[in-house]
C-alpha cells in the first residue's frame, strides 16, 4: 500500500493540482478521481499561501478586514474561482427549480439567479468575518492549513458514496473514487489538522462532517446525488464551518 502510494504520489499531485488549480503545472497525465486522495494535501498547500499572503499584509501594516479581502482573492484566483462557481449554481438549482430535472438544468446554466448571489455573497462574508477574527485573536497559520485540508475532504467521500446525478460534467468526466482512495484523503485531511492545532481539530472535523452529511442529504432528495456543483458547496460550506468554529473558539 505504501508503496503504491509513493508510486503514485507525483502523478496523483500534478492531477489534483491540475483539477482544482490554476496553476501553471509541467505536462501531466490526469490520474482523474484516483488523485482524490492527494486533494487534502493541495488545500494545505492553498492554506499555505494564504497564511503568507495574510502575514505580509499584517506586517505592512494592512488592517485585518482588508487582509482577509486579499486572501480570499488569492484563493479565488488560485482556484479560478471553482468552488465559489459551484455554491452559486447549487444554491440556484437546489432553491429555483421544482423538479430534479429543472434543477439540474438551472445548475448547468451559466447564468447567475438571485439565490447564487446571496449564497455566494453570505458565505464569504462569513468567511470575511471569521478570518479576520481569526488574524485578531488566533493562529491563523494553523487555522488555514489545517482548514484547507478538512475543506477538500468532502468532495472525495462525496464522491465515492453519492451517484453522479447527471451522468455529465466534470464529476462525471472525473470518475468516482474507490472507498478507500476517499477515507485515505479524510485519513491526510484529519492528520495535517490534527497537527496544526492539535486536539482542537475534533471539533472542526465534527463541523465538516455534519456540513458533508447535510449536504448530501439534500443533494439526494433534490436532484438524486452529486455533481461537481455539488462538491464545490461542499468545500465552500466545509470551509466556512471550520472557520466559523476556530474563530468562536479563538475569541
Amino acid at each position: 500500500m505504501l508503496r503504491d502510494i509513493a508510486t503514485r504520489l507525483v502523478p496523483d499531485l500534478l492531477s489534483g493540482f491540475g483539477l482544482l488549480t490554476r496553476l501553471p503545472l509541467p505536462n501531466h497525465r490526469s490520474t482523474g478521481a484516483g488523485s482524490a486522495w492527494t486533494w487534502p494535501l493541495i488545500g494545505a498547500a492553498l492554506g499555505c499561501s494564504a497564511a503568507a499572503t495574510m502575514a505580509a499584509a499584517l506586517w505592512l501594516g494592512i488592517t485585518p478586514g482588508v487582509a482577509a479581502v486579499l486572501v480570499l482573492m488569492l484563493l479565488a484566483l488560485l482556484t479560478g474561482a471553482l468552488h465559489e462557481d459551484g455554491l452559486s449554481d447549487t444554491a440556484d438549482g437546489f432553491f429555483g427549480g421544482w423538479t430534479r430535472e429543472r434543477r439540474l438544468e438551472i445548475m448547468k446554466d451559466s447564468r447567475i439567479g438571485s439565490y447564487g448571489v446571496l449564497a455566494l455573497l453570505l458565505v464569504t462574508l462569513g468567511r470575511w468575518s471569521a478570518l479576520t477574527a481569526l488574524m485578531v485573536h488566533g493562529d491563523y497559520w494553523g487555522a488555514l492549513i489545517a482548514t484547507g485540508a478538512l475543506s477538500r475532504a468532502p468532495m472525495a467521500l462525496m464522491m465515492a458514496l453519492l451517484p453522479n446525478a447527471r451522468g455529465t460534467g466534470l464529476s462525471h468526466a472525473t470518475g468516482r473514487p474507490s472507498p478507500g482512495v476517499a477515507l485515505l484523503g479524510c485519513a491526510l485531511a484529519a492528520g495535517i489538522a490534527a497537527l496544526c492545532l492539535g486536539w482542537a481539530a475534533l471539533s472542526l472535523v465534527l463541523a465538516v462532517l455534519a456540513v458533508a452529511i447535510l449536504l448530501s442529504l439534500s443533494a439526494l432528495r433534490r436532484i438524486g446525488g452529486q455533481t461537481g456543483d455539488v462538491l464545490g458547496t461542499a468545500q465552500q460550506l466545509a470551509e466556512l464551518a471550520s472557520l466559523t468554529v476556530l474563530s468562536a473558539m479563538a475569541d
